[in-house]
């Protein structure tokens, strides 16, 4: 038989066993197990918590200046080993590569064993056609890009502009051929009979040792190159040959391309000319559309 007892603590009633007695009449003992208490387990979780107070990691300076860091590590690992960001100065490479365009170069393509080389970024031999990034022959200092054109060993020849390898035209369907005043030792390379004023004298010297039969013999190691826009490149023409550890790798793509306006001609607009460009580009909007060729970026360079 039960009886019923109060809780003071909870007001709750729980339900207490009678004694039994035993066979010789004893009383028999049965324990008690106290009842949970759903409020005071509550009252202690809350003690509990008061006493360790959750903590809010704030961000400062030194952790701030850690991941900097970090990032410039990582920028500087890509800029050396990977890729790194060049911008076109001039019209040589016309219309494959325009004034303004900002280029990513893949620099493990310019490895000296790109072949055997693995990592992040592709790599390949370099081959006819390629457009190439490299240190400029006379002056180290400064990069240029051109297209490879003849390779280690080929015989090469230019006639009214056009280039011929090993005694074949070579098909050029990215050349440009912008009218001109006629120039023999431009269009008919190479030629001895005399000396362009803008070519380099130390290349010239050597030139003259490797002509055969009217052909220039590349050698073993050395790449000729010339700038699509043939008219108006400044290249091996002038300068000689581009040697493979001179080469710092092949753009991939153009990243950003910056609109160039012609500032020279605006010195001979009249006033009225010039109103009249100001009202065109009064929209900030439109302004903003000028800024830039939104068209060739991520165009892949080819």
């Amino acid at each position: 038989m039960t009886h019923p007892v109060a809780d003071v603590k909870s007001g709750q009633i729980q339900a207490q066993a009678e004694p039994r007695s035993d066979a010789q009449g004893h009383p028999e003992l049965r324990p008690q197990v106290p009842a949970l208490n759903p409020s005071s387990e509550n009252t202690r979780q809350q003690t509990a918590s008061a006493h360790h107070p959750s903590h809010h990691h704030k961000i400062g300076v030194l952790p701030a200046f850690q991941s900097l860091l970090h990032l410039i590590v990582i920028a500087i690992f890509i800029i050396t080993f990977c890729a790194q960001p060049f911008r076109i100065p001039s019209e040589s490479m016309e219309s494959t590569l325009l004034v303004g365009d900002f280029l990513l170069v893949n620099k493990q393509a310019g490895s000296p064993n790109a072949e055997e080389f693995t990592g992040p970024l592709p790599s390949a031999a370099i081959h006819r056609g390629d457009i190439v990034v490299f240190h400029d022959p006379v002056d180290a200092t400064l990069h240029l890009v051109k297209r490879v054109i003849g390779l280690p060993g080929d015989h090469l020849r230019l006639h009214s502009g056009r280039v011929f390898i090993n005694g074949h035209a070579l098909s050029e369907p990215y050349a440009v051929y912008r009218p001109s005043p006629p120039d023999n030792f431009r269009d008919n390379f190479p030629r001895l009979q005399s000396a362009d004023p803008e070519i380099d004298s130390r290349w010239w010297i050597r030139m003259r040792s490797l002509i055969d039969n009217g052909e220039l013999i590349i050698p073993t190691g050395n790449y000729f190159v010339m700038g699509d826009n043939r008219n108006d490149s400044e290249d091996s023409r002038y300068w000689g040959f581009v040697p493979r550890e001179a080469i710092v790798g092949k753009p991939m793509f153009i990243y950003f391309s910056l609109q160039q306006h012609d500032t020279d001609d605006a010195s001979t607009l009249t006033q009225e000319a010039l109103a009249d460009q100001r009202r065109q580009h009064a929209s900030k909007i439109d302004s903003l559309v000028d800024f830039a060729r939104w068209s060739r970026t991520f165009q892949v360079v080819r």
